[in-house]
């Protein structure tokens, strides 16, 4: 299998990068060793003391967020299930793909910015982290710098040309 294999959006793999693993894994340390207890200890000392009634909605809500940070967890361990961390240096720079940074021209407004390339999982438009499976992502994958990326997004048709392309 090819790097451009490895790194293609149509892999089963899901690939993050070094710094969104930390991130989810953060995550779910996070929920389970703070939030889950928290909930927990908030759901005991109120039965303990009676606070709760069968219509209580205070109650409910906070079986609710127990019940999120529940499924929250569940989905980040699917996640690991199916992820491999991105080895950077591997990550080409002769084609845009998961993991690099791309530098483009807006053909429209002249204007020149960077974005990342990453998994669904990851992205982040306000930190110009771009999903792979975006109509953005999707344009710029597999174009080498210099060739121009269009597509339809939510305000309208985009045309970009590739600037650079780097780990």
């Amino acid at each position: 299998m090819s790097e451009t294999d490895i790194f293609s959006p149509s892999s089963s793999i899901l690939w993050l990068t070094p710094e969104g693993y930390r991130a989810l894994q953060q995550e779910l340390e996070h929920l389970t060793l703070v939030k889950r207890p928290e909930i927990a200890d908030r759901i005991r000392e109120s039965l303990q003391h009676g606070e709760f009634s069968e219509d209580n909605s205070e109650l409910d809500e906070v079986k609710f967020e127990q019940a999120m940070v529940e499924t929250r967890i569940s989905e980040l361990k699917s996640i690991f299930g199916n992820a491999q961390v991105l080895n950077v240096e591997k990550v080409s720079t002769e084609r845009v793909g998961t993991g690099c940074f791309v530098k483009v021209k807006d053909m429209s407004f002249d204007d020149e910015f960077e974005v990342r390339i990453v998994s669904s999982i990851e992205a982040d438009p306000d930190k110009d982290l771009i999903s792979n499976e975006s109509p953005m992502g999707t344009a710029l994958y597999g174009h080498a710098a210099g060739e121009i990326a269009e597509f339809v997004a939510p305000e309208g048709a985009k045309k970009y040309q590739i600037i650079e392309i780097r780990k």
